[in-house]
């Protein structure tokens, strides 16, 4: 059931615009440069950013269980918080500096097809009416450049499960870098299924793998 609605929440908002370090499983992330003060002063509040997308998909997916509706929720309403190349880096981790730009480029594309995929069945399978998600107030200095915004998914009978939201300050705004659900890394946890690929392949085995099961994902 966590698993499960790690990946329904997950795919709300995921990774950073700025600049990420990818070197070791337990790596923190590099605070992006400084953004101009218009960017800062109009962009949306991290924490209101969470909860207006959370609340958006939700009205959409307590009303639907179709896959493609669910995608098109997934296309508009998450995806342009995502950045996908951050968000490959991250997963990749060691292994993206030894990748060609072609290959970094194949990997990126590879992994959002998946993410698309895999969240929108998410929606599809795990999502009650029952489901609401409370996002805690998140204050923000104006110097700050990172803040974690908590939020927690409760059902009736079911103890609340805390999703946090590590976010970033982006020339665009507020961006996530990272989901964690119950002190687990989403992302981190694709990390170690990625290098393990490259070991038994290398960079070209995981593009097939990952590419192999979008291709059967459409098949589905």
């Amino acid at each position: 059931m966590i698993k499960k609605i790690a990946a329904l929440f997950g795919a709300l908002m995921l990774l950073t615009a700025g600049a990420v370090s990818a070197q070791t499983a337990t790596d923190a992330p590099v605070k992006p440069q400084a953004v101009p003060e218009v960017a800062a002063k109009t962009s949306t509040a991290p924490d209101a950013l969470v909860k207006s997308t959370v609340d958006e998909v939700l009205s959409v997916i307590k009303t639907t269980k179709d896959k493609r509706a669910l995608n098109e929720v997934v296309e508009k309403k998450v995806l342009p918080n995502f950045d996908f190349q951050a968000m490959t880096r991250l997963a990749v981790g060691r292994s993206w500096r030894e990748a060609s730009p072609a290959q970094q480029k194949s990997l990126e594309n590879a992994f959002r097809s998946l993410l698309v995929t895999t969240y929108a069945t998410a929606l599809s399978q795990s999502t009650t009416a029952q489901q609401t998600v409370e996002v805690r107030a998140a204050p923000v200095k104006p110097a700050d450049e990172d803040v974690t915004v908590k939020t927690f998914v409760r059902e009736s009978g079911r103890n609340p499960i805390a999703i946090d939201y590590r976010m970033a300050k982006a020339a665009t705004g507020w961006k996530v870098y990272d989901v964690v659900v119950e002190n687990l890394s989403l992302v981190t946890n694709y990390r170690g299924s990625f290098n393990s690929e490259i070991t038994r392949s290398g960079i070209d085995g995981l593009i097939k793998s990952l590419e192999a099961k979008n291709k059967k994902n459409a098949e589905g």
